[in-house]
């Protein structure tokens, strides 16, 4: 009756291949490959990103504490008011 939700379209000279997921591994290769990989890829990125991001939150937070001062009055002008 109908066609399944999985089988709505026909696809021609599209591949598709499926594990099991009893045969696939979650993690393999962790420790010995991931975790290096991932220090790796940090280190030789970090001198790329970091220093704009912090240049950047510099001048936000110079932006801010500026912004803040400015919008304070000034206790001088209003010294002789009664």
């Amino acid at each position: 009756m109908g066609i399944h939700f999985g089988n709505l379209a026909r696809v021609r000279h599209v591949i598709t291949y499926s594990l099991s997921p009893f045969e696939q591994r979650a993690f393999p290769n962790y420790f010995s490959k991931g975790i290096p990989n991932t220090w790796r890829r940090f280190s030789t990125q970090f001198f790329r990103v970091a220093p704009p991001l912090i240049i950047a939150y510099v001048i936000y937070s110079w932006g801010n504490e500026e912004f803040e001062r400015l919008k304070r009055k000034n206790p001088a002008d209003y010294e002789n008011d009664v």
